[in-house]
Formats: structure tokens, C-alpha cells, sequence
């Protein structure tokens, strides 16, 4: 396991803690949020040390809550290994003192932590873990989910694809449970509405040779071919699709779970026309550009631009600890239940609720990556396709079957 490493944020350390967040509401006077992620593998550049940098602008722009709270940002990486992540979310609940666990892709390391942290006084903000389990059968008291799961990227992808004409997909699918999970939420969608689907093929995670996978999805004849991947993964499979000349060919290619950093990463000409579903574009509004243009400037950004998955680090980790300052509390018991009931427009995505279910639902947004000569300036990389609006984006709470629905 890699070094656990730290970064205490000594805001308004002189001022201590006041009466209205005593010594004994938070606990050793000092609130710790953990940014648990891949800092090293397939998913670093969507999440790794800028997902601990959106934590560290929420803590400053928290700036103590008006009552003086001191918070803590620590750090680790999980490896995409569910017993790494839970032997470090033990630690850090154990030993460590740790109040909240945010960020964590990898649907099988965030499920283990969820269910680690059911009713202990830990916070859970599952802001990267896109298993819509969290708020389904493995639903937890303790546990926020921000930014996108599974049924809102599957039903609502296809969705969006089945109205501009997709009505026939063959899937290329990461075989573990995130992928499964995505497949199985878009099958049903397109089954349901008259669609098909004509196969599907699974992959390994951090594959690097698609070659096979795409030459039974092209020879499928399917409208769409959906990517149920991600990180590095998708990564590789939009690349070798491009000199496969797929989308060329007259397919569609949709990546279900794809952020702009890995648009960066494979650049516009591998890019152009792929269709994807995101939760935040840093270039959406005057909000979300200032909100990217600092985040740009944080220490090792080097003028990248925030993910979604890193923009719902910072939204989910400011809305915690203003959960604390406004209960004096930083224990879950007291602190997610504060959560559920603030309703209104945040700054990163626009207008959202927490619902009793422990999402958090706003508006979906489907892109189309812009050709290299359409895009006038760095990251410029989408056109807006349409707009889901939040109550349609997310399953229906009362299919969920979550038993804290009452």
C-alpha cells in the first residue's frame, strides 16, 4: 500500500473552535475529510492529486464556516483494490480520526467502503463510485452520492442516443461491476423501447489491445456502439476505433462514462463526433469557468481543467462541511440528514436536491466532441447536444428499493 499521505489546512487556526462547534460536537476539534482514489493508475488523471485539489479549494472557500471549524485534507490510493481501500478506510476510521471519505471510483472499492462505513460516525460522499447500488440495494445512512451512477449514465444515455435514431447497439464492456452495471441499466432502457441489442464484448480492466472487441462491434452492422468503460480504458478503445474508421463507417461511437480530461488525453482528431453523457463542462457557464480557471492554477494543474468526477469533489466536500458548521456536528448521524435538507442552485451543477435516498440529482448533460478546427481555444472540446433536467436524469427513489425510503 502506498504511504498515506497528508495535508493539514490550518484555516483560522488561531481562533480554535466555537460554542456553536464545541470540542465535543467535532471530533478532536478538527474536521478530516479523506480523498480516497487512484492517484497512480487508469483513472489519475479524472481524479488522482486534482480530486485532492478541489478538496483543498472546498476546505479554503469554507474558510472556517464562521465559527472558527479547523479542517483537515488527507490522502491515499486505493490502487482500484477493494482491500486496499478498506484497509486504509478502516485506518483512517480507527486510528486516523477521519470524518468523511470522499471521491472514490472504482464501483468495487467504493461499495466496500459504503458498506464499511454503514452506521459508524463516518460520512461517505461517493462523488467518483458510479454503481447506482449506493442508492439502491446497498443504500446507507451514511452515504452521499454526487455526480453519476449507472442507471442515470445507461438509462439516460441511451436514452438521449435512441432519440437522434440508435436504435440498434453491440456494447464493448470493462468486466467488473461498473461496466456490468452500466450495460445492464442501457439494455433494459433499449429493450423497453423497441430497440437492440446485437452483442457484447467483455474486456479486462486496463486493457490495452481492443483490436478483436471493435472488429466484432463493426462487424455487428449495430447503429451505436456503446463504450460501458472508462479512464484509460476508453481512452485506448476510442483511439484504435478512430483508425478502425468506425464513426467514418457510419456508426456511432458513445462513451457512457468520459471526461474531458480523457479528451485531452486522446486529443480531437482520435475524439471528433464521439457522443457522451457528463454532469459538469467546466465551459458551461461564468461560474464553472472560475471555478476551472483556479483550479487550473492549484499547485501540479499545470492549466488543466476539472473533470466532473473533481468538480463533484469540491461541490460534495463544501456541502459537507457547511452540514457541519450549520449542526456543530461531524458525526454522520447528524451531518447527512442536515445534507438532505438543502435544496437550491449549486455554483458547479446548477440546480439540485439530496433526495432521501442519498442522491443528488440535477441536470444531465449529452456532448458531441467537436471537431479540431471547430475548437477556438484550450479544452474547447464540446458542443452541447441537449439537456436532461434533473428529475429525469436519475432513477425514479421510489424504483431504487432503498430502505431508507419510507
Amino acid at each position: 500500500m502506498k504511504q498515506l499521505r497528508t495535508c493539514a489546512l490550518a484555516l483560522v487556526a488561531s481562533l480554535g473552535v466555537s460554542a456553536g462547534a464545541s470540542a465535543g460536537e467535532i471530533s478532536d476539534n478538527v474536521v478530516r475529510v479523506g480523498v480516497l482514489n487512484d492517484i497512480s493508475g487508469i483513472f489519475q488523471d479524472t481524479n488522482g492529486m486534482g480530486s485532492v485539489e478541489a478538496a483543498r479549494m472546498a476546505a479554503e472557500d469554507f474558510n472556517g464556516g464562521g465559527k472558527g471549524i479547523k479542517v483537515e485534507i488527507v490522502y491515499a490510493d486505493h490502487q482500484n483494490k477493494a482491500d486496499v481501500g478498506s484497509a486504509i478506510t478502516r485506518k483512517w476510521l480507527d486510528v486516523d480520526k477521519v470524518d468523511a471519505v470522499v471521491d472514490v471510483p472504482n464501483s468495487a472499492v467504493g461499495l466496500t467502503v459504503n458498506e464499511l462505513l454503514r452506521n459508524s460516525r463516518m460520512t461517505f460522499l461517493a462523488s467518483s463510485t458510479a454503481s447506482s447500488d449506493l442508492t439502491g440495494k446497498a443504500c446507507s445512512p451514511n452515504t452521499i452520492q454526487w455526480v453519476n451512477d449507472a442507471w442515470a449514465t445507461g438509462n439516460t444515455t441511451a436514452a438521449a442516443m435512441m432519440d437522434r435514431g440508435g436504435k440498434d447497439w453491440y456494447f464493448i464492456t470493462v468486466n467488473y461491476a461498473l461496466g456490468q452495471g452500466i450495460e445492464a441499466e442501457a439494455t433494459n432502457y433499449i429493450e423497453k423501447h423497441g430497440g437492440k441489442v446485437l452483442g457484447s464484448a467483455k474486456h479486462p480492466l486496463g486493457t490495452t489491445d481492443f483490436a478483436s472487441f471493435l472488429l466484432q462491434a463493426q462487424g455487428s452492422k449495430a447503429k451505436v456502439i456503446g463504450l460501458a468503460n472508462a479512464g484509460g480504458d476508453t481512452i485506448n478503445a476510442v483511439k484504435q476505433a478512430s483508425e478502425f474508421g468506425i464513426q467514418q463507417g457510419g456508426q456511432s461511437l458513445v462513451a457512457f462514462l468520459l471526461f474531458i480530461n480523457d479528451i485531452h488525453g486522446m486529443g480531437l482528431k482520435a475524439a471528433q463526433g464521439l457522443q457522451l453523457l457528463e454532469a459538469f463542462y467546466w465551459d458551461m457557464d461564468d461560474d464553472t469557468r472560475a471555478f476551472a480557471k483556479r483550479f487550473a492554477a492549484r499547485p501540479g494543474m499545470n492549466g488543466k481543467m476539472p473533470s466532473g468526477n473533481q468538480a463533484g469533489v469540491y461541490a460534495s466536500t463544501l456541502a459537507y462541511l457547511n452540514a457541519v458548521a450549520a449542526t456543530g456536528s461531524d458525526d454522520a448521524k447528524d451531518v447527512v440528514p442536515q445534507m438532505k435538507t438543502v435544496k437550491g442552485k449549486d455554483k458547479l451543477f446548477g440546480d439540485t436536491m439530496i433526495r432521501a435516498d442519498g442522491r443528488v440529482v440535477h441536470p444531465m448533460y449529452l456532448f458531441e466532441v467537436k471537431k479540431p478546427e471547430e475548437s477556438k481555444y484550450p479544452y474547447d472540446y464540446y458542443r452541447l447536444v441537449s439537456t436532461i433536467p434533473a428529475e429525469q436524469a436519475f432513477r425514479p427513489i421510489a424504483e431504487g428499493g432503498c430502505a431508507l425510503v419510507k
